[in-house]
């Protein structure tokens, strides 16, 4: 039972890495951020005592038509916070800011300065439940190189585990036909191309039902996976099956 106005405890808090509030439209983080937010870093308050502790650092590729040439992540954080709990709101308190859902957070550990958005709070440990699934992807209209640049074997980790690694692959010859301004088709205007299909298997999360790929995204039939592992960019690729 608790007493009083408020009592130090531990909380745990999922944070999805932002500048400013969660409806703001910032710039996502660079690979260089990324890798400087280190799992076990630890926030120390002015009597030298830990307060935060970074217990996990998930980061996912994200792609941008505005800034196709930019590497950008969503990065997603689990914390060990040291909070108080307000009996009369009834809230979690963390540097004399209330932690509740879409609230804005800061840290300041070892190694990097880190805003963010509250996505989750539990008075417990976290206890994620990821589960593997076999996924078809395809693409229609690619070019020829984008094909013989998948690899088999090829994977992407997000900073915890391996989440995505290319099973197989196979392709079948289309070609896209264009027309002039007349109707009139022209040997000039026949581009060769591939309608690819990828194999992979993907780790997801359950979340009341739902699959879920980098946290945020619901994987299912049609839904379109971006992925940008080191030897290709899977973008514009679209989930068929899922087994």
């Amino acid at each position: 039972m608790r007493m009083g106005t408020a009592k130090a405890e531990y909380v745990y808090v999922k944070v999805k890495v932002s500048q400013g509030f969660w409806w703001a439209s910032t710039s996502k983080p660079s690979p260089w951020y990324a890798k400087a937010i280190k799992k076990g870093d630890i926030e120390y308050n002015i009597l030298g005592k830990p307060i935060a502790e970074i217990l996990e650092v998930r980061y996912y590729s994200v792609f941008s038509k505005n800034q196709p040439t930019e590497n950008k992540y969503d990065i997603y954080l689990t914390l060990k916070l040291a909070a108080d709990y307000n009996n009369r709101t009834q809230k979690y308190i963390f540097k004399r800011s209330n932690l509740t859902i879409a609230s804005p957070i800061d840290l300041e550990t070892q190694s990097a300065q880190i805003t963010g958005t509250v996505i989750e709070v539990s008075e417990q440990e976290f206890v994620d439940e990821y589960i593997e699934k076999t996924v078809f992807l395809t693409k229609n209209f690619a070019y020829p190189w984008e094909y013989e640049a998948i690899k088999i074997g090829d994977s992407y980790f997000d900073g915890e585990e391996i989440i995505f690694e290319v099973l197989d692959k196979n392709q079948v010859a289309t070609s896209e036909i264009v027309t002039d301004y007349y109707g009139n088709l022209l040997p000039s205007t026949i581009d060769a191309t591939r309608h690819i299909i990828v194999k992979a298997k993907v780790k997801v999360r359950i979340d009341e039902g739902e699959l879920l790929f980098g946290e945020e995204r619901i994987l299912n039939s049609n839904a379109r996976l971006t992925v940008n592992t080191s030897a290709f960019n899977y973008v514009d690729f679209v989930v068929g099956k899922i087994e």
